[in-house]
């Protein structure tokens, strides 16, 4: 997941001819969290974009005004707010026809999940939906979002923390909400293609995925790796062994994370059988060392609330 996020100004690496353009999230500074929030507006003009694109990371969309379709992947969605969507790393989406998008969104990477890494499958699971939201649930979510972005802009002490703890609750609270919007995909984008493309990204999110090839990924899936390749490449514009790879280091930093597992052990789980050599591939994907990145994301959070009292 090198490159996940970037400070302000640095290029995009270049892209192949015929590549689905990539999005990166910007981060304030060194040592800035992987997240962002704020209005489409404060986002920027990309955040409407009505060419396809993919991105590195998260996208919460809360919809309250507009018309027109949202596109993701193979399917065709009407924006009929207000509506919650979760767009996921490597679809490729846009926005297109009728009155643009108004709302808020909330952009946030895997790295930003490592507090709370079942949130992941939470995630996925919300990126086949699309929500229709009551007046109950609109005002909630609104509410919470309203609490992301006014974090997220005063940057007060600690707000790291907060800001993982309030995205949790929207995760959760999501998950939560009934239903599928009732009005569905457009006809004519659903097929095996998609249907292959699905069944590929939950495989991987399996811990014992960690190592298989895209040869033995094809094989459990019952086609080809050439048609897995081309399956994986419609639905994301990525290649399934990148894919595979950005599976084994999330795997690898939830271990590092939340675990007492020994870098070597960590190595072996995640089908490494030279420790050494993983610590090579870690560094090279996350640009950090395991035991730099254990060393900063398995330190105790402080207490949200002040120390109790004595009785």
């Amino acid at each position: 997941m090198r490159s996940t996020t970037v400070l302000p100004g640095v290029p995009a690496r270049p892209s192949r001819p015929g590549d689905v353009p990539l999005h990166r999230l910007e981060v304030a500074g060194p040592g800035a969290p992987p997240f962002a929030a704020g209005s489409f507006e404060e986002v920027g003009p990309l955040s409407r974009w009505d060419r396809p694109h993919r991105h590195t990371f998260y996208e919460i969309v809360h919809v309250r005004a507009g018309s027109g379709t949202h596109v993701v992947d193979l399917a065709r969605w009407p924006v009929r707010p207000p509506q919650l969507t979760v767009i996921l790393p490597g679809q490729v989406h846009h926005w297109e026809g009728g009155r643009g998008p108004e709302g808020s969104l909330v952009l946030f990477t895997d790295d930003f999940l490592v507090d709370h890494p079942g949130d992941r499958a939470v995630l996925r699971e919300l990126g086949s939906r699309r929500l229709a939201l009551d007046a109950e649930h609109d005002r909630s979510i609104r509410c919470l979002i309203d609490e992301l972005v006014a974090e997220h802009r005063q940057r007060a002490p600690g707000h790291g923390s907060v800001l993982r703890a309030l995205l949790h609750v929207l995760v959760v609270r999501a998950a939560r909400l009934p239903g599928h919007d009732a009005h569905g995909p457009g006809p004519g984008t659903q097929g095996r293609t998609a249907a292959v493309a699905e069944a590929f990204a939950r495989l991987i999110g399996r811990p014992e995925a960690a190592g298989w090839t895209v040869q033995e990924c094809a094989g459990r899936l019952g086609v080809t790796p050439g048609y897995l390749t081309q399956a994986v490449r419609a639905a994301t514009g990525r290649p399934p062994g990148r894919l595979l790879i950005e599976a084994r280091v999330y795997l690898a930093q939830q271990l590092l994370a939340h675990t007492q597992l020994s870098v070597r052990q960590v190595a072996a789980r995640t089908g490494f059988s030279d420790p050494a050599y993983f610590g090579r591939f870690f560094r090279r994907e996350t640009g950090h060392s395991p035991g730099a990145f254990r060393k900063h994301h398995s330190r105790h959070h402080p207490s949200l609330e002040g120390p109790s009292a004595s009785a």
